[in-house]
């Protein structure tokens, strides 16, 4: 997969890759020939990624943490230094699920998922900035997405508003890190995993994958819904010198479609002297801006 993009002489830090997706963006990367920083809340599985990896005559270490405190970024960022000299990549992978609908969803529910997917991502992208930044290192930083947050997700307020927020996170860093040349994108995979298996249309799905029996080939087209090794490839092109000039960009990938998403624009402004009485924009909307209004969910959906 990863024999025409090389990757020597980097070093790429994986958050959440003891398993599933985490797992396969971090043994691509070492394929293509980074040292990889393996992180984990499991210390065995951890354990079992970095050892796959020296397996395979890659270089790996392993730091067992929680991601979303500043420290757990900083020793991400310290590993990679004095274990192989230097840091050029990050992958924010690591997230957890409280799936409830919002009149059920309670605080717990809601802290642990942006705690997780919106405050790890962000302790660990500035972590890596400021390294890069003081270190004139041209990195990336790759943010990992999700449907639920380009469309909204049923049962998912916390899921959603985190992915959401990692794209407009992601956009931010973009402007932020041009001038030192660093990189900042969000990955928003489609792939079979743990959290995958939560949605009943996928639960079987997975467990024949997880058996063994493959994905059918109507859900890697038509749901673009593959294995983890399906959305590693564009991890390691976006860590590579190949993807310099990309940067903003939320980009999809999953079974047998990549996806290139838009960017939020204006789809009409209206303009009245002296602004707007309730009644005036009633009767705008009727008039000129209903039939523009977007319903919710994929495809409009």
């Amino acid at each position: 997969m990863s024999a025409d993009i090389r990757l020597d002489g980097r070093v790429a830090v994986v958050t959440g890759s003891g398993r599933s997706l985490g797992k396969a963006y971090a043994l691509a990367l070492a394929a293509a020939g980074a040292a990889v920083v393996v992180n984990d809340v499991d210390g065995d599985s951890a354990a079992q990624t970095v050892a796959e990896i020296v397996e395979q005559g890659g270089r790996a270490t392993a730091v067992v943490a929680p991601v979303g405190p500043t420290s757990t970024a900083d020793a991400l960022v310290e590993a990679a230094v004095s274990e192989f000299g230097r840091l050029d990549a990050v992958v924010a992978n690591a997230g957890v699920l409280r799936d409830r609908v919002l009149w059920k969803m309670g605080d717990d529910d809601f802290d642990a998922v942006i705690e997780t997917h919106l405050r790890g991502s962000f302790t660990c992208g500035r972590a890596a900035a400021r390294w890069m930044r003081e270190n004139d290192v041209a990195g990336r930083i790759v943010l990992i997405g999700s449907p639920a947050g380009q469309f909204g997700s049923f049962g998912q307020t916390n899921y959603a508003a985190a992915k959401a927020g990692l794209v407009a996170m992601a956009r931010t860093w973009s402007l932020e890190l041009a001038r030192a040349g660093i990189t900042a994108n969000a990955v928003i995979p489609t792939a079979l995993s743990p959290m995958t298996a939560t949605i009943p249309a996928y639960t079987q799905v997975y467990d024949d994958y997880v058996a063994g029996r493959g994905i059918p080939t109507e859900y890697r087209r038509d749901h673009a819904l593959g294995a983890p090794d399906d959305v590693a490839g564009l991890i390691v092109w976006l860590a590579s010198e190949r993807a310099q000039s990309v940067t903003g960009q939320a980009i999809g990938i999953g079974g047998d479609r990549l996806t290139l998403y838009a960017h939020p624009h204006v789809l009409r402004t209206l303009d009245r002297e002296g602004g707007w009485t309730p009644a005036q924009i009633d009767a705008s909307w009727r008039d000129e801006l209903a039939d523009l209004a977007q319903a919710s969910g994929p495809q409009g959906a």
